[in-house]
């Protein structure tokens, strides 16, 4: 308890602190979708074959989804400030060497390193917020958050699109990393001077046993959705799948033990028998699982199947992340009126987005970037609706002592959702725009956002019941 009244003594800083970590949220937001801007040329320089282009995203998130519970938990350990920059400092230099990566393996490997440096910084962003913000601050300081969020989307597409074109000093896609490097520095200065110094938790230790089991458990299961459509999903990928399940059965079970004999587990058991938390993190997987493959299709879309050239494309999303970011603002005061039921709304308005899309895309033979850029606005506004509110609303019933290990399982469920969702949906449209077009492999993709947003609606729906 000694971290937590520590924490929570020292509040005269607090909006200071939170500029500081929602800045390391706001470089890793960018660096997810300046990627993704950044793919089509990668793949042409380092000539990467599909399943690296996919690789490329996915182990990114795969290694971030594998190891974000362990940086939740040290940061529970050890303090969210030292942890926290011990984040920072690693994903900078991993962005260092993403950018000096040479093939696209290597650029893989770079980026399974700078996923697990990411799995130390950004937990420490949502446990700082749960933490210091348990007043009446909590919603305006949660919106901030879901802002960021929405300005990290517009800025890295529009970062992206410039840096690859202008191709400064030579460097062209390598400058989309290198970019990381010196807010990494700014940031690590401003949280030694600023952020508070929080003593480690006496007597408590990382369950290392528990962390291994996890992370193979994950990887098990992850992995193959990656790499099974380049295999043909012959039986022993599915078979690696199903020990995946099997393995993280058997770290719950690891952790139960870990608890009776007194020890610290990975996870706070007691969340595990919290209904509204885990209804809240199947709706997390659902959404998310249509979040970043969609940036990831659309932008495939437009650059392969309507030759937009890069700079194009990315500004086509810069108008829905800034609906995104008026949505962040509109949700917090909705969500004061009509509780988590604005969650729900959001799913709709999304799927409402979606279908505007694929109605245009069958009547109109060559959409113009700008008329993609207005249809994406209502797509953008209704997740700017659901992606603010949804982490305050799932962690809501996490206790402090357990705001590491809690904001680590929101974590890694959002990254499992994201890469499941790169690599699922992202077969299905290699394969539907190899063998047939592009455009059938947008609707494809659009019908399965569909149905996991419909998905997670749902589940939202039942959380919001199990908490009233």
């Amino acid at each position: 308890m000694h971290q937590i009244v520590s924490t929570r003594a020292d509040t005269s800083r607090r909006w200071w602190v939170l500029a500081i970590v929602v800045s390391a949220q706001f470089m890793f937001g960018v660096d997810a979708f300046i990627v993704n801007v950044a793919i089509p040329t990668i793949a042409a320089e380092l000539h990467a074959t599909p399943a690296q282009i996919e690789a490329v995203i996915a182990i990114y998130l795969i290694a971030y989804a594998t190891l974000v519970v362990t940086g939740g938990r040290l940061g529970d350990i050890h303090g969210t400030r030292n942890v926290f920059i011990a984040g920072v400092a690693g994903f900078s230099v991993t962005s260092l060497w993403c950018g000096l990566a040479q093939s696209g393996p290597e650029l893989i490997v770079a980026r399974l390193a700078q996923g697990a440096t990411a799995a130390l910084m950004v937990p420490q962003v949502l446990a700082t917020l749960h933490l210091l913000f348990s007043d009446a601050a909590r919603a305006r300081a949660f919106g901030i958050y879901g802002i960021v969020l929405g300005l990290a989307g517009a800025a890295g597409f529009m970062l992206g699109g410039v840096l690859v074109t202008l191709d400064l000093a030579g460097l062209g896609w390598r400058a989309v990393f290198f970019v990381n490097v010196p807010c990494g520095v700014v940031i690590i200065a401003a949280a030694l001077k600023i952020m508070p110094t929080v003593p480690r938790r006496a007597g408590t230790r990382l369950d290392i046993p528990g962390a291994i089991v996890l992370f193979a458990g994950l990887l098990c299961l992850i992995g193959p959705l990656l790499f099974g459509h380049d295999l043909n999903w012959t039986g022993w990928v599915w078979l690696v799948m199903a020990a995946g399940i099997a393995v993280i059965a058997a770290f719950v079970r690891l952790e139960r033990s870990v608890a009776r004999r007194g020890g610290m587990p990975l996870i706070d058991l007691s969340l595990l028998s919290d209904r509204a938390f885990m209804g809240g993190l199947v709706a997390v997987f659902f959404f998310f699982f249509a979040n970043l493959s969609f940036y990831l299709i659309m932008t495939m879309f437009m650059q392969k199947g309507l030759k937009i050239p890069p700079l194009q494309a990315g500004l086509v999303f810069v108008p829905l992340a800034l609906t995104f970011v008026i949505a962040s603002r509109h949700s917090g005061l909705r969500a004061r009126h009509r509780g988590t039921l604005v969650l729900i709304e959001g799913c709709a308005l999304q799927i409402v987005g979606l279908a505007v899309l694929v109605a245009t895309i069958e009547a109109v033979a060559a959409p113009s970037a700008l008329l993609l850029a207005l249809l994406l606005m209502i797509f953008g506004y209704g997740q700017g609706l659901v992606m603010a509110p949804l982490s305050s609303a799932v962690l809501a019933s996490v206790q402090p002592a357990s705001a590491g290990a809690g904001s680590g399982m929101y974590g890694t469920t959002t990254q499992i959702g994201n890469a499941a969702g790169v690599a699922a949906i992202g077969a299905v449209f290699f394969a539907i725009e190899s063998t047939m077009s592009a455009r059938l492999a947008l609707i494809a993709a659009c019908a399965l956002f569909v149905l996991s947003i419909t998905i997670s609606a749902a589940f939202l729906s039942w959380m919001r019941r199990a908490s009233a």
